[in-house]
């Protein structure tokens, strides 16, 4: 054996070598680092809003520095400490395994100590950073003026108090305990602890210290249990509602008194006994805490519930549901919702709704979530050009008269570029932007088609714009480079005959070579640095998504997932609805705003969902704008009451603007959020009970109400149905008002029992209103109603026709349901797309349910007189009248009066037949002429009767055949 061998060692070379390596990772971190904190600080600069990302980051850096210092200089002081008090002689009975590592750490203990307390405090620091929103919240939050129901302290206290104090326990607990587990490991290393050995196993010091460090552990466990008291509030030992139970108030609530008491007089134990240099009075009080937190704390509630609460808990719960009940409409803003008794069913004429002149004009045909390939196909332009997946509805006064549009923005769509145009150029330099405004009124078709009115580059429609060019928007998510030199060449693709250059103030300067490397960095791109197509005025826009934009401008806001285009003052504008949420909001019920928004939109269709985030309290206290030319973020505070608000706007002065500073103009645009309105939707299935008895119905869980499940989906995607915005008269009302409107039934029944609405219009914007039904009627739901629809003769046959002998695509459009007089009219779209690639939806009919009659029509005027001329329908289990018990009239579907052809000879001349009616049928909707299409409507009865009765006659001569089988698909309707 060579007496030199161990671990070879490094050359100086090697040494340089590795140095310069780390060194070099090091500097790519930190430039890495930079390059993602830069950026941000250029677009805050960009927005105008930099005092939120100083504010951020001076915040974190503070929180960082105490956090960090406080941990590090603990760990240090415990090591320093134990390392001082350390004997000077170990008794060890046979080879000490400890000694080679207490002779590195003797040889250089001051380095060591300070490293492993820089690691603890930059792991504290980097913890604690992330909290400064609490922080911010502590100092800047104020009162709520509402006391909760048990300890009379102002809510303000939980929402913004309570958390701090909260942190600030836990990271003391932790730096107790990191401190203990240094203290006791340094005891070790140098004897202090031994686990063998002749003599005593634990020094004095050792104990003195170790018993101080756990005396102040368990000093904080008695003040944390005097906090604790606070959170019972959030408690859900209830089962089915958030708050203090009646086993929360009299056992828990006495228990964290006398843990309280019991850990102060084990803290103090351990302090005597530290000084006392014994181990035994320590112990026993440790034992006690541990034995009380056990029987009192757990043994004691669990007994209390299972034999006092279970048994009596319609007698003990109400009290404590009642605060939950208060608590949660006042926290979700339900507090102030008007109850209309509503009868719901009559057995009137149809032709008598007819003739309404408020809701009835303004009931919306088209479905904006079912338009898309409609509107891309008609409107698209270029093919670099597109529309969102969900169009939007919104309402405009065009020549005097409120109606309720389709609107969208003709966006750029990058992902629509074909193969030979993509380059980092045509991606970034030349496709810049997109081009106009186009909008439909939702109420009217042309040959089942919208009617577009446009504003963009070509034309200016009923709504003009000035500037139809959208730099920002829902499908512009990559960066764009604009600008050019002064005299240069536009470059920018503007239309097929000219090019254009940005002036707005959007984006962020790129003239100089700095600003090209971090954005090099940034996003991998070396064209940055190397093309020659960047100048000294050019620009990069990035975070255009309107969205992102809104929560990046303002972190403490949770933004809608439906935000819309809007013409304002000329200018397209996307209007985002924000909300300030809290989580400790007391005998508030909590809620899952993922869950509570989770309609088919979200889950048919794929739509953005909402965060999963849990809350007690939220508010739409903010409405924001983002010009879609510029990029310009502003924000207004439409609800200036809001308490959250209030205390952002102390850490951020100027970054919410007043509710005055809001336009008329822009005001008309604004919307009841549909995030907002799910959530209150959600909650109102079970806190829409009212008087003395609600509790009581609560625990019972008796008059609960249910959101329906959209009937327009396919059951294997079935979500429930979203809300519609609408433009309809509300009993009170003296007009019809633009309203985002839902249907509820009950609890496990398919009947109607209320319908829930928000008021858009400016003048009673937000007031709720539920019109209850009456439980005596059995007014069909939304499922119930489609089941006739699809029995209905026309529509079988129409989708018999369609799947079956085409190949055509049925889409059922969004099942309206609209409170016409003292009764509900239900009203569907009924669509074809051709079999066709480039096919898309055309309106094809209209549905209708009144009073219990079907009709089916190519307008909602002959669709309301066909009903008129129809049977009563009765829908599953019913007795008929449109759901009224007792009327015994029976059930006859609607047919149309037809003349007797003779019956084809065989398949292929009935699907000839069928084929010649389709024809006829398309020829005479593209006359417009009315007669014409009721004629060519019997024709195609007749021929899908014939063809089902060939169909019907061959399988008789032929058992082994089966005639394939109705396959339909469906989208889901939407708001």
């Amino acid at each position: 054996m060579r007496p030199n061998a161990g671990v070879p060692t490094m050359s100086k070379r090697t040494k340089r070598v590795l140095i310069a390596l780390v060194s070099l990772g090091v500097l790519g971190v930190l430039w890495f680092q930079f390059v993602g904190v830069y950026v941000n600080w250029l677009w805050f600069g960009e927005v105008g809003f930099r005092e939120v990302f100083t504010t951020q980051v001076l915040t974190r850096v503070v929180l960082f520095l105490i956090a960090g210092l406080g941990a590090a200089a603990v760990v240090f002081l415990c090591i320093l400490m134990a390392y001082r008090s350390r004997p000077v002689f170990v008794p060890t009975g046979e080879a000490d395994p400890l000694a080679p590592y207490r002779a590195l750490v003797t040889g250089r203990p001051r380095l060591i100590t300070l490293v492993l307390s820089g690691v603890v405090g930059l792991v504290a620091g980097l913890s604690a950073q992330s909290e400064w929103d609490t922080v911010q919240l502590f100092m800047h939050g104020g009162s709520f003026g509402t006391s909760d129901a048990q300890f009379q302290h102002d809510v303000g206290f939980y929402v913004f108090k309570l958390p701090f104090i909260q942190m600030i326990l836990s990271w003391l607990f932790v730096a107790t305990v990191i401190g203990f587990v240094a203290a006791l490991v340094t005891h070790y290393l140098f004897g202090g602890i031994r686990l063998s050995g002749p003599g005593r196993r634990i020094t004095t010091a050792a104990t003195l210290q170790l018993s101080l460090l756990i005396g102040a552990f368990v000093l904080l466990k008695a003040v944390q249990y005097w906090f604790d008291r606070y959170s019972l509030l959030f408690s859900n030992r209830g089962g089915s509602f958030t708050g203090a139970s009646y086993t929360d108030v009299n056992a828990v609530l006495p228990a964290k008194i006398i843990l309280m008491v019991i850990a102060a007089i084990c803290a103090v134990g351990f302090i005597v006994g530290a000084f006392l240099r014994s181990v035994k009075l320590p112990a026993i009080a440790l034992g006690l805490l541990v034995l009380a937190s056990v029987l009192i704390g757990g043994v004691w509630p669990l007994v209390l519930q299972q034999v006092v609460v279970n048994p009596n808990g319609i007698s003990r719960e109400p009290p404590y549901i009642q605060r939950n009940l208060d608590a949660t409409k006042a926290a979700y803003g339900m507090d102030d919702i008007e109850y209309i008794d509503y009868p719901g069913t009559i057995s009137g004429n149809p032709l008598d709704v007819a003739e309404d002149e408020q809701t009835i004009p303004n009931a919306r045909l088209l479905d904006p979530n079912v338009l898309n390939p409609t509107f891309t196909q008609q409107q698209q332009l270029e093919n670099f050009y597109g529309f969102p997946a969900q169009l939007s509805v919104d309402r405009y006064n065009v020549d005097g008269t409120v109606q309720d549009y389709v609107v969208a923005a003709r966006e750029l769509n990058a992902g629509g570029l074909a193969e030979n145009q993509r380059n980092w150029i045509n991606e970034h330099m030349v496709f810049t932007h997109g081009n106009g405004f186009v909008a439909a009124p939702a109420n009217t078709v042309q040959n089942g088609y919208p009617e577009y009115t446009v504003s963009d580059l070509f034309q200016q429609g009923d709504i003009p714009v000035d500037q139809p060019r959208t730099y920002y928007g829902q499908l512009t998510t990559d960066y764009a480079i604009v600008g050019a030199e002064e005299g240069g060449a536009p470059r920018e693709y503007d239309t097929r005959q000219s090019n254009y250059t940005y002036t707005g103030q959007g984006g962020v300067h790129l003239g100089n070579l700095f600003q090209r490397l971090v954005f090099a960095t940034q996003y991998g791109e070396a064209n940055f640095l190397f093309s020659s197509e960047i100048n000294g005025n050019s620009k990069i826009m990035y975070n255009r998504d309107p969205a992102d934009r809104v929560e990046s401008a303002a972190p403490f806001l949770t933004t809608d997932t439906k935000p819309y285009p809007a013409v304002v003052g000329g200018r397209i504008v996307w209007i985002v609805d924000a909300y300030t949420t809290a989580t400790n909001y007391p005998y508030s019920q909590n809620v899952t705003l993922s869950d509570a928004t989770q309609s088919s939109l979200v889950q048919a269709r794929g739509a953005q969902g909402q965060v999963a985030e849990q809350v007690s309290y939220i508010r739409n206290s903010v409405k924001a704008t983002v010009d879609a030319y510029d990029g310009t973020v502003t924000l207004y505070a439409v609800d200036e009451s809001d308490p959250v608000l209030q205390a952002w706007r102390g850490i951020f002065p100027d970054l919410v603007q007043p509710n005055s500073a809001v336009s008329d103009d822009l005001r008309a645009h604004f919307r009841y959020p549909q995030d907002l309105f799910e959530v209150q939707r959600y909650l109102l299935q079970e806190y829409h009970l009212t008087g003395p008895d609600a509790a009581v119905q609560f625990f019972q869980s008796s008059g609960f109400w249910r959101v329906p499940n959209d009937p327009t989906v396919n059951e294997s995607t079935a979500g429930v149905q979203p809300p519609y915005y609408l433009q309809v008269q509300i009993p009170g009302q003296e007009t019809a008002q633009f309203e985002l409107t839902s249907v509820l039934l009950g609890f496990q029944r398919e009947f109607m029992s209320a319908y829930l609405s928000a008021n858009s219009d400016p003048a009673d914007y937000g007031k709720l209103t539920v019109l209850r039904l009456p439980d005596s009627t059995q007014t069909p739901g939304p499922q119930q109603v489609q089941q006739l629809f699809r029995s209905t003769q026309q529509v079988s046959e129409r989708v018999t026709l369609s799947t079956q002998t085409n190949g055509s695509q049925v889409i059922f459009g969004n099942l309206l349901t609209l409170p016409v007089n003292d009764g509900l009219l239900y009203v569907e779209p009924f669509y074809i797309q051709t079999a066709s690639r480039t096919s898309f939806p055309q309106l094809n009919w209209v549905l209708v349910w009144y009073g219990g009659r079907v009709g089916v029509g190519t307008t909602l005027r002959l669709a309301l007189e066909d009903a008129a001329e129809s049977s009563i329908v009765p829908v599953e289990g019913d007795t008929g009248n449109g759901g009224q018990p007792g009327t015994g009239t029976e059930s006859t579907p609607p047919t149309s009066p037809s003349t007797q052809v003779p019956l084809p000879a065989d398949a292929a001349e009935a699907q000839q037949d069928l084929t010649d009616a389709v024809a006829a049928m398309d020829q005479a909707r593209q006359s417009g002429d009315l007669g014409r299409i009721g004629t060519a409507t019997e024709q195609l009865e007749q021929a899908v009767k014939n063809y089902l009765q060939v169909v019907e006659r061959t399988q008789l001569s032929n058992p082994g055949t089966t005639p394939s089988e109705t396959t339909t698909e469906q989208a889901p309707a939407g708001g």
